[in-house]
């Protein structure tokens, strides 16, 4: 006899497939974020395959036009707001049944050399290659809001940082400009995922091709991929696609993540290299002083969250076995959506606080004159002087700096010529060479900066040099995603064109 508990599960779950709950935990949310996300693409790849099987001569030219004008007939907007019934599993189950009854059994034909596994698989892509395309192309607005704000910048002086500790004097543009190269890799590998991802698994059935002579070249260019993945049971087993996408995302949170803790740092009143905009700060309930930088705050968190979500990719992929399985299908996809989706929006907060930001040139300079930072410089220039070693200067300069550690005076100022003099008297056994003024030029921020000419230094020309040529390089990048996108325009473009054919067929 069945026992109580058992009845009493049965009669809430039901006694045939889906059960209550796997609908409700599976198969109703997967319906729903693939009515979102699949249905354009899923007609797609109908039109795409009726067209290869009529080439193909795998389906007549009258059974063709049968077949696709029910294909014209299917409103994807229905689909788009329709709920999930579970007379039929999944999306792909209901549109084919709705094709049948509107063509007959003959519809029935257009899954010749074809299964959810090849098909599934080239739409997740299809829909992960315009994701990514959307990412890159707000990348590339923040890239270019930076490479105007850095041109503003390249005699704004500051000081340089290393180990946390003041280090030399440099500008607000260098940094920015170092920023921009680390976001470029972040676009090469967005490139390098973009290639990864668009490339086309259909033909490849369920795991071993199909007995039909089907063309995947055919397919290859209707759905506008770049290349095929080759080994059949790879097309729809090698979810590497979904990993190198995460991690390339992912890697672009990181990277991003440690210059917002760099400008959360330099908004505090302590720093004061800039206030943000109204727009971007908040005030406190109780304290009427405070202009909180929540902007930053909220993207530093997001961007965390990018991370976590990147990280449930991988993790859900980790130790699967190298088949079709459905841990890295539908339950997946949401997480890689989630964390593109989030990180363009972050680009775009992004590029408008630092577009409106507000820096405090005077006292950045004022800060850096001050700063014994300078004083690498002053080594140097010994060296070049005094014809001595580095090493000496070095010692010569830490000397001079150290005497004054404990005394009161913290300013650059509070070193002397005369006390580098003595200093260097005690230790060459002679004094300087070195004039009051060149000594007072070597302890200058704007002379040392001005100095540093060599490629990738802070000079104003070098700084000047440098943003022009990269202004090439978003030119050259932003092509790259406009011929990507036009590319897969115009595919669709074709494929409707069939489409239209079969509906004004008689």
């Amino acid at each position: 006899m069945m026992n109580g508990y058992k009845m009493e599960i049965e009669a809430r779950e039901g006694s045939v497939f889906p059960s209550l709950t796997y609908k409700n935990m599976i198969l109703e949310p997967a319906y729903d974020e693939a009515k979102r996300n699949f249905v354009d693409y899923m007609m797609q790849i109908n039109i795409a395959h009726l067209v290869m099987l009529q080439e193909q001569g795998l389906v007549s030219v009258a059974e063709a036009k049968q077949i696709g004008k029910a294909i014209s007939e299917i409103d994807s907007e229905f689909y788009k707001t329709s709920a999930y019934s579970s007379e039929f599993e999944d999306l792909f189950f209901r549109v084919e049944h709705d094709l049948i009854s509107k063509a007959g059994d003959i519809a029935g034909n257009l899954h010749i050399a074809r299964s959810r596994n090849d098909m599934g698989i080239a739409i997740y892509r299809m829909t992960l290659r315009k994701k990514i395309l959307k990412l890159m192309k707000g990348l590339l607005v923040f890239q270019n809001s930076l490479h105007v704000f850095a041109n503003e910048h390249i005699e704004t002086i500051m000081i340089g940082y290393t180990h946390t500790q003041q280090a030399q004097p440099t500008t607000l543009a260098h940094y920015i400009r170092g920023l921009m190269d680390k976001l470029d890799r972040d676009f090469v590998r967005l490139q390098a995922a973009y290639k990864t991802v668009n490339r086309s698994s259909m033909g490849a059935a369920a795991l071993t091709t199909s007995g039909f002579a089907i063309s995947r070249q055919r397919m290859q260019e209707l759905l506008s991929f770049d290349e095929i993945i080759e080994n059949a049971w790879d097309s729809v087993a090698g979810a590497d696609y979904l990993m190198e996408a995460s991690t390339a995302v992912q890697i672009a949170s990181l990277n991003l993540g440690r210059s917002i803790q760099d400008l959360l740092t330099w908004a505090t009143k302590e720093f004061n290299v800039f206030t943000l905009a109204n727009p971007y700060v908040q005030v406190s309930s109780i304290m009427p002083q405070k202009r909180n930088p929540v902007s930053l705050e909220h993207t530093r968190a997001l961007l965390s969250s990018v991370v976590g979500d990147t990280n449930t990719v991988l993790m859900m992929i980790h130790n699967t076995p190298f088949g079709d399985i459905v841990d890295t299908e539908d339950d997946l996809q949401p997480y890689l959506w989630r964390s593109l989706e989030k990180l363009n929006g972050i680009y775009e907060l992004v590029t408008s606080v630092i577009a409106t930001l507000n820096v405090n040139k005077k006292g950045l300079e004022k800060r850096a004159r001050e700063s014994f930072a300078n004083v690498t410089e002053l080594a140097d220039t010994l060296v070049r002087v005094e014809n001595i070693s580095f090493r000496q200067a070095h010692h010569i300069v830490s000397n001079a700096v150290r005497a004054l550690d404990g005394s009161g005076h913290e300013k650059l100022s509070d070193l002397t010529y005369d006390m580098v003099n003595s200093v260097a008297q005690n230790i060459l056994k002679k004094p300087l060479t070195l004039t009051e003024a060149q000594f007072q030029k070597a302890v200058c921020p704007r002379n040392f900066i001005e100095l540093r000419t060599i490629l990738g230094g802070p000079a104003p020309l070098t700084m000047s040099t440098s943003l022009a040529n990269y202004e090439h390089r978003l030119i050259q990048l932003n092509e790259w995603v406009e011929g990507k996108e036009n590319e897969i325009e115009k595919a669709e473009e074709v494929l409707e064109s069939f489409k239209n054919h079969w509906s004004e067929s008689k």
